[in-house]
């Protein structure tokens, strides 16, 4: 059974930065792709960003693009999201998402498309 764990929320004020990283653990780990979403409260889950974990290509969000950076470590199972200038919209519970197989989409954006989930690590920006 695949465990993602996250951190390296915190608050932060507007424009500052933050880091974080979700690591992967449990059985013999596999995935096609990684993903971060979040979730403000009252509000869906949306999608963030992807990383496919053989290439490192990339896709954003339009709402973070320029802004946000995802990174994954082969060795150490880990993705991480770099967030700079960040504002009070991008407050949010933020979950790291695995996805295992690839089945005819290159990138997936859609929460339902993955399979294992961290608990989330909330990140609040004030203005």
């Amino acid at each position: 059974q695949v465990q993602l764990v996250e951190s390296g929320g915190g608050l932060v004020q507007a424009g500052g930065s933050l880091r974080l990283s979700c690591a992967a653990s449990g059985g013999a780990f596999s995935s096609y792709a990684m993903g971060w979403f979040r979730q403000a409260p009252g509000k869906e889950r949306e999608f963030v960003a992807t990383i496919n974990w053989n290439d490192e290509s990339t896709y954003y969000a339009d709402s973070v693009k320029g802004r946000f950076t995802i990174s994954r470590d082969n060795a150490k199972n880990t993705v991480s999201l770099q967030m700079n200038s960040l504002k009070p919209d991008d407050t949010a519970v933020y979950h790291c998402a695995s996805r295992t197989f690839y089945s005819g989409q290159y990138y997936y954006t859609d929460p339902a498309k993955y399979d294992y989930w961290g608990q989330g690590t909330q990140v609040t920006v004030s203005s």
